[in-house]
């Protein structure tokens, strides 16, 4: 099976989760009209759990890319945030039954980061081209919050 990644919106994406990007228009200015605030782009999903920030460093694939593994967290969400400047790959799937449906393939722009809510089966971390590191934002606490299955691979394509 083949797949293209196509660009990301918020439209497109809300069924899987947030777009992390500033908005159109500040929510509001702070630190003496010096700081634009775009407040409450995404909600911390917790199950129960604490909310925890990470930073992940992860090698890049290029395009064409097989994807053969999807994971998803029953317990929290969680949110990727480039520390670098170059655009990366997310990869979605939506829950048929338990298990991941056909998956879906978004190419996201440099500075801007996703907020997978609870459940939504995604390809491992993906930046293009050269490592990178991400900050993350998940859940860490009691009770099982990962679970992978290998798929029959997808190749995606630009």
């Amino acid at each position: 099976m083949t797949i293209k990644a196509t660009p990301v919106t918020a439209e497109a994406f809300a069924p899987f989760g947030e777009l992390l990007a500033t908005r159109e228009k500040a929510s509001k200015m702070i630190n003496a009209g010096r700081c634009e605030r775009h407040h409450a782009l995404a909600t911390v999903e917790r199950g129960g759990g604490e909310a925890i920030i990470s930073i992940f460093r992860s090698e890049p694939v290029s395009l064409p890319y097989d994807c053969a593994l999807l994971e998803r967290h029953p317990l929290g969400s969680q949110a990727f945030v480039p520390l670098g400047s170059q655009p990366w790959l997310s990869v979605v799937a939506h829950d048929e039954g338990g298990k991941p449906g056909a998956p879906i393939a978004f190419l996201i722009p440099a500075g801007m980061g996703v907020n997978l809510r609870a459940g939504v089966w995604h390809g491992v971390l993906t930046p293009l081209d050269q490592p990178a590191d991400f900050l993350v934002v998940d859940r860490e606490g009691d009770g099982v919050n990962l679970e992978e299955v290998a798929i029959a691979p997808v190749t995606i394509t630009a």
